[in-house]
């Protein structure tokens, strides 16, 4: 358990410890504070690389097809030169998808805007990427990393998704829930991956708008992201990632801003969220996918952010199957008039499994929330209740979580806890942790083993 105030050597700024090389790419090491053993974190140095205008590989403003290759030439040159800056211009700039290549930072200049467009066939053909923490193939998602290193997305531009196509594809008619619900069954047979071809005329299956796949070493600073057709930033089997400076506006349907799933050594910092879903959602693996690749989400330190709307703050689950632990969010802010439903929010149930500990939260101020400042759920199906029954029961086991110093104007519980009474969950220490009015019950808590409030 934390005692006294969190030690402001954890909320202070990073510092670069040295530069080093991973083959032959410099790279800077990065320390952060965290009350967990937290290694450093490897990022890209591209302070020295040759910058590669799109202008001169043959983009065209308004020119989809031009502009879309000009992207990847430059990309393809960065690479083959063994490191360099892909510098998109200021102005508009309609593109198909962008597939990164190692070695590469997608610079944006002040007054850059990287239009994608909504033709989902511009999208093709299929990627191996997920769908709500499964695999399979499914359209390319708009900016593509897979199994890259050292590679960034920075400057003082926006990227941005039009949305005509794919808020069509926000609703979940029949034809849409019967090839998640084939994919589910896909996944839970352990059926290759390869095999899980998802793109259809009727699936609907929305791309996100970044996703680093099996990645190592990257960076996210600096630029606007507005709207995207699902999830915004989701970093998948990574290693080493910073996202830092970042401002994401995306109110669509499951438009979380940041999911960081099955990986390592993240650090989420000085953004500011404006979500029409979870502002930072930890995730790692539905049911057989978690099993099956056993690597948990670890190291994420959240500092420092601004939330303005969202469904959490910082959301744990429900996809956790392989297992999350050590993580740390510390002087967070959620604006007044934001929409949120809890601070923290812990949710499973019993076809996930996995595990969730070592969690710490400190120094985070919001004004009125919806629900409450702590919420542990793990009876959290949504749709799948009623579309797949429980192949195999796996109870998620809960423990060790710290609250320090957060505060709200008006909750409707400090905390509320549902566990089942098989499983309790264990260890939960809130310390400091007030708010100006609550409107129902303090405590709401059934199956909870030590639990401390000060």
């Amino acid at each position: 358990m934390m005692r006294g105030r969190t030690p402001i050597v954890f909320a202070a700024m990073i510092a670069f410890l040295s530069v080093s090389f991973t083959g032959g790419f410099p790279v800077k090491k990065i320390k952060v504070s965290a009350p967990f053993a937290m290694p450093p974190i490897s990022v890209p140095d591209f302070s020295k690389t040759k910058k590669l205008s799109i202008v001169d590989f043959g983009a065209v403003r308004g020119d989809k097809d031009k502009t879309s290759e000009a992207i990847a030439l430059a990309i393809s040159k960065a690479n083959a030169a063994g490191g360099a800056t892909v510098v998109i211009p200021a102005g508009e700039w309609l593109t198909k998808k962008i597939h990164f290549k190692s070695n590469v930072n997608l610079y944006l200049e002040k007054g850059a805007i990287l239009l994608f467009s909504d033709d989902p066939a511009d999208y093709l053909p299929a990627v191996p990427t997920t769908w709500e923490g499964m695999e399979c193939y499914n359209y390319s998602p708009l900016i593509y990393a897979y199994q890259c290193k050292n590679i960034a997305i920075s400057g003082e531009g926006e990227i941005k998704a039009k949305m005509d196509t794919w808020q069509t594809w926000f609703s979940r008619p029949p034809a849409h829930m019967a090839s998640i619900k084939r994919l589910y069954n896909l996944a839970w047979e352990r059926t290759p991956v390869e095999s899980r071809q998802m793109v259809n005329d009727t699936a609907h299956l929305r791309p996100h708008f970044i996703q680093f796949n099996r990645c190592e070493n990257v960076l996210l600073e600096g630029i606007q992201i507005t709207n995207s057709p699902f999830w915004t930033i989701h970093p998948y089997l990574c290693k080493n990632v910073v996202i830092r400076k970042v401002r994401v506006y995306a109110h669509g349907h499951n438009n979380d801003g940041v999911d960081p799933e099955m990986s390592r050594n993240v650090l989420i910092e000085d953004c500011v969220f404006d979500q029409g879903d979870d502002a930072i959602a930890i995730k790692s693996g539905r049911n057989p996918e978690g099993w099956r690749l056993k690597v948990p989400s670890k190291n994420i330190v959240i500092r420092n952010n601004i939330v303005k709307n969202g469904h959490q703050l910082v959301a744990i689950g429900s996809e956790l199957s392989g297992g999350i632990e050590n993580v740390f969010v510390t002087n967070c802010k959620v604006m007044d008039g934001a929409r949120l439903n809890h601070l923290l929010f812990i949710k499973t149930n019993e076809r996930m499994g996995g595990y969730v500990k070592n969690i710490y939260a400190s120094d985070i101020k919001a004004g009125k929330i919806d629900s409450g400042i702590l919420g542990i759920e793990t009876n959290v199906l949504y749709q799948w209740r009623d579309l797949a029954p429980t192949y195999e029961r796996r109870l998620t086991p809960i423990r060790d979580v710290h609250l320090n110093h957060v505060k709200a104007s008006e909750v409707k519980f400090i905390s509320r806890i549902l566990a089942q009474k098989e499983l309790p969950v264990k260890n939960i220490f809130l310390k400091d942790v007030t708010a100006g009015k609550v409107t129902e019950q303090k405590s709401i808590h059934e199956n909870v083993v030590h639990f401390k409030a000060e």
